[in-house]
């Protein structure tokens, strides 16, 4: 397959995702859920940061880093409908897939920098991970104590311990394969 071809059929498959998004954020309004509609608004602007990454620091990305970004965002936005709570490995495999972009932008930036993207990648999931865990834990408690139905939901200790492995785990992810995967963001290394 064309190089074009390639960037064409990525460009059809983020555009479906992006309606994807918005028929979560439909679903969300339809059933009153305004986690997940706030969740699909956050998830359809993140799949247009590629442009603005590519526009502000003059760099490409592949087609499949596009779709990867946007089917991540997808997930998060689909699982506000009932996956996270009715799929037991749902909330794993998004707490993996956001830890692999932001741990891919601090792997690429270290690089671009010529630094060692290890301890950056790492310091960067852990404290993203703990600090979306206390939001989540705050939003809850301040919620309930509104009586109004939470954005986020923190479920229990073990979960937040779960969710900060599963952020580890993409950080791992990044630091094993990030320098194969993300070359064309650090100039002259592809």
């Amino acid at each position: 397959m064309s190089r074009t071809t390639r960037t064409a059929v990525a460009n059809t498959v983020e555009r479906a995702v992006r309606w994807g998004i918005v028929a979560v954020f439909g679903e969300g309004l339809r059933r009153r859920n305004p986690g997940a509609a706030v969740n699909a608004v956050g998830a359809l602007a993140a799949t247009f940061l590629p442009d603005a990454v590519e526009r502000g620091y003059g760099v490409a990305f592949r087609p499949w880093q596009r779709v990867y970004t946007a089917v991540a965002m997808l997930a998060h936005a689909v699982g506000m409908l009932g996956p996270y709570d009715d799929t037991w490995w749902w909330d794993h495999v998004t707490h993996t897939l956001s830890a692999t972009l932001l741990g891919g932008v601090v792997h690429a930036a270290a690089r671009r920098h010529g630094r060692d993207p290890r301890p950056r990648v790492l310091a960067a999931i852990v404290c993203a991970g703990l600090v979306w865990e206390l939001l989540e834990y705050v939003v809850h408690a301040v919620s309930r104590r509104l009586g109004i139905e939470p954005l986020l939901v923190q479920y229990s200790a073990a979960d937040t311990l779960l969710d900060v492995v599963f952020d580890l785990l993409g950080a791992l992810l990044v630091l094993a394969f990030g320098d194969r995967f993300l070359r064309n963001f650090v100039p002259d290394a592809e």
